[in-house]
């Protein structure tokens, strides 16, 4: 390998761990400089993902005072994220890569809508409920549902999968913006861990190591770069990152796959 190629990786790794940090979507980043450089799309995908794991720690690591409410919400919805992206990743290794082209943008854009309505469905269904306990029955199971389901896109792909998790938690969960951005990237990570111990041990020999090494080492900076912009973003601003970058992920999987 190139320097020029090591040195192109790891500054796609430091774009890809900020913006995954601040709402996802950087292995739209990523993935593409992978093919780009010869590497076929599974290993690309497969080695992209592991990589990725860099920026995941730092980027929770960054968020983690906003963790710190967390706790009773992450142990209810890190068993889905588990089970999901560890579905996925044999998803991958098992379907054509073209099983999920389809859905791919559909999701993302769900995710949008929920991203910018979320709050103020949030609100209705609150005071709809309210003589009931203020919480709607439904409401836990749905996120249950959705985290599982985005585990699963997670461990398949990945790219844009915080755009999803962003829409679902300001939907279906309480708390700050900047809170759930925090939950956002440790369920993230941990979907990303799991699909790479899945590839590590029965697709080892797709795996590109020196890509892991130069995205991982890349991405492992960008966490820090994305933690220290991302908690400093307004809420309104925040959000406003979430939907231009989503359509981005729409615009590259629908016309420039």
């Amino acid at each position: 390998m190139s320097v020029l190629n090591a040195l192109l990786m790891v500054l796609a790794g430091i774009a890809a761990g900020t913006i995954n940090t601040i709402v996802g979507s950087g292995s739209l980043i990523t993935f593409p400089t992978l093919l780009l450089l010869g590497i076929p799309p599974v290993p690309a995908n497969i080695s992209n993902n592991i990589g990725m794991l860099g920026g995941g720690i730092t980027g929770s690591w960054g968020y983690r005072s906003e963790l710190r409410e967390g706790g009773p919400l992450l142990r209810r919805l890190v068993p889905m994220s588990l089970a999901g992206s560890a579905i996925g990743a044999l998803l991958l290794l098992r379907l054509p890569a073209s099983a999920f082209k389809g859905i791919v943008p559909v999701l993302i854009g769900l995710g949008l809508v929920l991203v910018i309505f979320g709050p103020s469905l949030q609100s209705w269904a609150a005071a709809r409920h309210e003589h009931a306990g203020g919480v709607p029955a439904w409401q836990a199971p749905a996120l249950l549902g959705g985290v599982l389901f985005a585990g699963m896109y997670g461990g398949y792909f990945g790219a844009a999968q915080g755009v999803i998790l962003m829409g679902l938690l300001s939907t279906l969960a309480q708390g700050s913006l900047q809170h759930l951005n925090g939950y956002k990237n440790v369920l993230a990570f941990i979907a990303n861990a799991v699909a790479a111990i899945v590839f590590v041990l029965v697709a080892r020999d797709q795996i590109h190591w020196l890509a892991v090494l130069f995205v991982g080492l890349g991405s492992f900076l960008g966490g820090f770069v994305g933690a220290g912009v991302g908690r400093r973003l307004p809420p309104q601003v925040l959000r406003a990152v979430i939907v231009v970058i989503g359509v981005v992920g729409i615009v590259k999987v629908v016309w420039f796959p």
